[in-house]
């Protein structure tokens, strides 16, 4: 499945030129062109990476990073002062490039994020651990027994981030894990999973969200 880029910039020119330097070099690319409609999207769809422009319209791109969690943030913005490039970075922007940029500059720097972000080998939140690499759970460190279909729904959940996951994706995304889960069976994997990492101690920390998805969630 090819990477998922989320490009938000109010500038159409070089939204239009990034996006298609993205797609000739086989991402996946979404669009958005405010701080707000990055939120939505960010929540509904969750995105690989994130390429940030500052200025935007509503919401500034400063005030919408302390909002992603677990995504890498490049930004690109005209402001070439250094304190911005600092705060920014402080801020929790992965990298920094200005406008005008050097696109096979911009490649090299998102295939480095990537990189770093590629099956990591533990996944947490809150009291939960997911051990990648041994397809295992621990909660309060203290191993739980999952199915394959709840692990692969944990997995999916765990790198939203706590973000908002639709079924939708949930259901594209466990195709390529398991194969013994389908859309009127997710329900029933929700509903045991829930009640696993509760009985574990971790709380009930998956939450449905109406007609939307799923979220993890901590009480």
């Amino acid at each position: 499945m090819n990477k998922k880029i989320l490009i938000v910039d109010d500038d159409q020119s070089i939204g239009d030129m990034v996006e298609e330097l993205l797609s000739k070099n086989s991402y996946a690319v979404t669009r958005a062109y405010s701080g707000s409609e990055a939120l939505m999207l960010i929540s509904s769809d969750p995105p690989d990476l994130i390429l940030l422009d500052l200025m935007l319209p509503g919401i500034s791109g400063e005030a919408l990073l302390p909002h992603i969690k677990n995504i890498p943030v490049i930004v690109v913005s005209a402001k070439v002062d250094t304190d911005d490039k600092v705060s920014t970075l402080m801020g929790g922007a992965a990298d920094y490039i200005t406008k005008p940029f050097d696109t096979k500059e911009l490649l090299a720097r998102i295939s480095v994020q990537l990189r770093k972000n590629v099956n990591p080998g533990v996944l947490a939140f809150a009291d939960i651990k997911l051990y990648v690499n041994d397809f295992s759970v621990t909660v309060c460190d203290k191993p739980v027994k999952l199915t394959k279909s709840e692990y692969a729904v944990l997995l999916i959940l765990m790198r939203g981030g706590g973000k908002v996951v639709t079924k939708e994706r949930i259901m594209t995304e466990i195709e390529r894990l398991t194969p013994d889960c389908e859309e009127n069976s997710l329900r029933t994997h929700i509903v045991n999973l829930r009640q696993k990492l509760r009985n574990a101690g971790s709380g009930d920390c998956i939450e449905a969200v109406w007609g939307i998805g799923y979220k993890l969630t901590q009480e």
